[in-house]
């Protein structure tokens, strides 16, 4: 199966926002400060590829089963990401203090070369674990049956993400209110859930 642009843009899409507002986004940040920007997301993009390939291939099991369990399933992880993120909206700038001091605490050793790099795949690399940008990535390599497409866009998006943190950071931080991040990401949530629902519907 070839790679499908339109599924491979609408979930770099997707994640970029669920992720963009996320407490990884502030781990690379933290890391950037401590150890060399490159060697940071070189370490933490692996970690990322790492966790997209576990994401698709559970989801890639979960396609096995039955087409309208699946859609069913696809979107409540939809509705449920998109309602955490709008929840967590609130409290989006405390959460940020507490995942700064959380990963500034874990990245205290000096490192350089393969132990900077090392350093940040792991931390990322626990940090991602059974998160909602995983979940979700998971959730649409099931629905669209297309592994390729799906991770391909899921890691680009998980990337370029951790490339802000690493090179803008804190400039980006004051820009762009992570509370705002956090509705944006919610309501693409919802949206691929109305989709999701529309699609079962017609029996598409």
């Amino acid at each position: 199966m070839g790679l499908d642009l339109a599924i491979t843009a609408l979930v770099f899409g997707a994640i970029f926002l669920v992720e963009l507002p996320d407490k990884t986004f502030v781990a690379t940040l933290v890391l950037a400060t401590r150890y060399r920007p490159l060697l940071v997301w070189i370490g933490v993009a692996a970690a990322f590829l790492v966790q997209t390939v576990v994401a698709v291939a559970f989801g890639g099991l979960i396609s096995r089963l039955p087409h309208t369990p699946v859609q069913i399933a696809a979107i409540s992880l939809f509705v449920l990401g998109g309602l955490i993120l709008l929840r967590g909206a609130a409290r989006a700038e405390a959460e940020e203090q507490e995942a700064e001091e959380e990963f500034a605490a874990k990245s205290t050793t000096a490192a350089t070369g393969l132990r900077a790099v090392t350093t940040s795949f792991l931390i990322l690399f626990l940090a991602e674990w059974g998160d909602l940008s995983q979940l979700l990535t998971a959730s649409l390599a099931a629905k669209y049956r297309d592994p390729l497409s799906v991770g391909v866009g899921a890691f680009l998006a998980l990337a370029t993400v951790s490339g802000l943190a690493a090179v803008l950071g804190r400039g980006l931080l004051q820009r762009l209110r992570l509370a705002t991040l956090r509705r944006v990401g919610g309501l693409v949530c919802l949206a691929l859930a109305v989709i999701g629902i529309v699609q079962l519907a017609w029996g598409s």
